[in-house]
């Protein structure tokens, strides 16, 4: 018997994922007009199409026996457990230097790869927010992260991490950007098309279209080794950062994501990926040579899915587990957190472990000098 208690439980977290005053990282983004649906809500949690088989729930059930998450943890899956509480690196710190954070609007009918579509949900105008870390030397190559959504735009949350990880060097001196979608969500919409469509191309969009123009207005040279760039976001902005790496792995090795929509979420259908992003953990990933990536991944026990089936490929839960499993089977460097009692994209999941995320993701890294 399904639990209605779970089933309200997750369709709350997707309501408070996609309204802007509880996102908790969403994006501020004043340039462009607020879509009515956010970035967390692409597939509702309640129950759509055929609910778990016993197969189904018992290829879940033994994520609730890995071993404890801690900060120290390094390649594998781990379980996390609730009481979630904001890590202290989400706190401003006295005597720590402020990056500079910028943000300014992309016009979609400037856009050789998205221009005004026409699909549900298309916005004239994208923002995008640049933080910009004080440690920056100008003319020197800069590490890049890329998230998808803005993530981490919302108050400062990821410009006042980086802060802190920069200048206790856990990380580099990373410059984020922070890239709105273009509207809408789900299939059918500008977002879908953008983040859920199997192919390169999002990443062209961003080294063509985006990257230059910062690069000229801020004063920023972006490194050109892929081992000094990251992409990043939730839901299928999760999906998104997976496909930019994985299609252009001469521009990005290392991806980290929440609840990512390795489902079959595609607004086009190609003949190349039938099942959209479920395409990774069942073909791409096991069937291709390995990659030099590095990837953080992240999913609910109550995400999107959890109660449905894996046949109709709208299953988060088994479609992370999957990709967990296939990613270990290549011998990818990945590390897989599976959260107790979360949901999509959890805010409390979120700003507990994005610090260590981040930490983790660039372990290795070694600035050119």
């Amino acid at each position: 018997m399904i639990s209605i208690r779970r089933i309200l439980t997750s369709s709350t977290a997707a309501l408070c994922l996609a309204s802007a005053p509880c996102s908790i990282f969403g994006a501020d983004a004043p340039a462009t007009p607020a879509p009515t649906r956010g970035p967390g809500a692409e597939v509702l949690h309640f129950p759509r199409g055929a609910p778990a088989t016993p197969a189904d729930l018992a290829e879940m059930a033994p994520l609730h026996a890995l071993p404890a998450f801690s900060p120290g943890a390094d390649i594998g899956d781990f379980l996390l457990k609730p009481p979630y509480a904001p890590a202290p690196e989400l706190t401003a710190q006295p005597g720590v230097p402020k990056g500079k954070v910028v943000q300014f609007a992309l016009k979609a009918a400037d856009s050789k790869f998205y221009p005004d579509t026409g699909l549900r949900g298309t916005l004239p105008t994208r923002s995008v927010t640049v933080y910009i870390p004080n440690q920056y030397i100008p003319g020197t190559p800069a590490p890049l992260l890329v998230t998808q959504d803005a993530m981490g735009a919302r108050n400062n949350q990821l410009p006042t991490i980086l802060d802190n990880l920069i200048a206790a060097h856990r990380v580099p001196p990373i410059v984020a950007v922070m890239v709105a979608h273009g509207g809408g969500d789900a299939r059918d919409s500008e977002r879908g098309l953008e983040y859920d469509t199997v192919s390169g191309r999002f990443a062209e969009f961003i080294e063509a279209e985006v990257l230059p123009k910062v690069a000229k207005d801020y004063g920023v040279t972006f490194t050109t080794d892929p081992d000094g760039r990251a992409t990043m976001g939730g839901s299928s902005g999760g999906a998104a950062a997976f496909s930019m790496a994985w299609f252009h792995p001469e521009l990005y090795h290392r991806v980290l994501t929440y609840s990512g929509t390795y489902t079959n979420n595609q607004s086009v259908v190609n003949p190349a990926s039938l099942h959209g992003a479920w395409e990774y953990h069942e073909h791409l990933v096991p069937q291709g040579p390995p990659k030099p990536l590095r990837i953080w991944m992240e999913v609910g026990e109550n995400d999107n899915g959890s109660v449905n089936t894996a046949a109709d490929l709208h299953n988060w839960v088994i479609a992370n587990e999957r990709m967990a499993a296939v990613l270990k089977a290549k011998g990818y460097h990945y590390q897989f957190v599976f959260a107790e009692g979360a949901g999509h994209v959890d805010g409390k999941v979120v700003t507990q472990t994005l610090p260590h995320a981040l930490e983790w993701l660039w372990q290795g890294y070694t600035a050119p000098k």
